[in-house]
């Protein structure tokens, strides 16, 4: 008897609906279940409804900012966090990463290397077969085994 595995849920908290959509799609490719948020307090009020396996949060955004993520990281602790922000600079990278955030990425994002460190960061809860299709077979193509 084999046991289903549930994938893996990412939380996207981000308050520009089109690029909330475009990372749900995104993401959803990789296998994953997705939740989403459109501001700081409602992804908050998520995590503490369900613990999510990611979280990948746009830094200013309604009730965003350091405080937020910092919030997050104590309702959430050991929940990788992914940030992106259109207003980065070298200081908020730096307090971003001591709050707990393991990868950051300034806007406009390169979504083959934020799928990248989404991938590495899920690690085995991904797929369990190190390829990063989903379908258990290692051999990367994606295709679906009965």
């Amino acid at each position: 008897m084999t046991q289903e595995r549930k994938p893996p849920v990412v939380l996207i908290a981000e308050d520009d609906q089109e690029m909330r959509s475009l990372l749900c799609d995104e993401l959803y490719d990789l296998g994953v279940s997705i939740r989403e948020a459109a501001d700081g307090d409602e992804a908050v009020r998520s995590v503490l409804d369900a613990r999510p396996s990611l979280i990948l949060t746009d830094l200013r955004m309604p009730a965003g900012g350091l405080d937020y993520i910092a919030r997050l990281r104590t309702f959430a602790p050991g929940v990788p966090m992914v940030l992106i922000t259109s207003f980065g600079d070298p200081q908020t990278k730096a307090d971003a990463l001591a709050i707990g955030v393991e990868a950051y990425f300034d806007k406009p994002v390169r979504l083959s290397e934020l799928k990248g460190a989404v991938r590495r960061l899920l690690g085995p809860a991904l797929d369990g077969d190190g390829d990063g299709d989903g379908d258990g077979d290692g051999d990367g193509d994606g295709d679906i085994v009965r």
